[in-house]
């Protein structure tokens, strides 16, 4: 998939502070505000850059690894380095999103 194409992905707002490992500078925090089965979006990535690897631990799916594929101001967009299966994803997004309003309709 193209990056245009991932960026139209089907995204769920979410509110997860994750520690991340990175290669350079250890672990650094950082807070997912909505993500895709195809990676997520940080809204305090201000000293990462285009290329950056993490490690994450998300639940469900565990620890995976992603890079940073774009940033504007103090966003960051990531892409995981392999797509989460589909039944693994929703079961992801029912431990994220507690309340079923957030949901989006399956």
């Amino acid at each position: 998939m193209s990056v245009t194409d991932l960026r139209r992905a089907s995204r769920h707002p979410v509110d997860v502070p994750v520690i991340a490992e990175h290669h350079d500078r250890g672990d650094i925090k950082l807070h997912i505000s909505n993500i895709s089965a195809h990676g997520f979006m940080v809204d305090d990535g201000m000293n990462l850059g285009r290329g950056d690897r993490v490690i994450v631990r998300l639940p469900v799916i565990g620890r995976i690894e992603a890079y940073v594929i774009w940033t504007k101001d103090a966003r960051a967009g990531f892409q995981f380095e392999r797509i989460i299966r589909l039944d693994d994803f929703m079961q992801m997004i029912d431990t994220l999103q507690p309340n079923p309003r957030l949901r989006r309709s399956r």
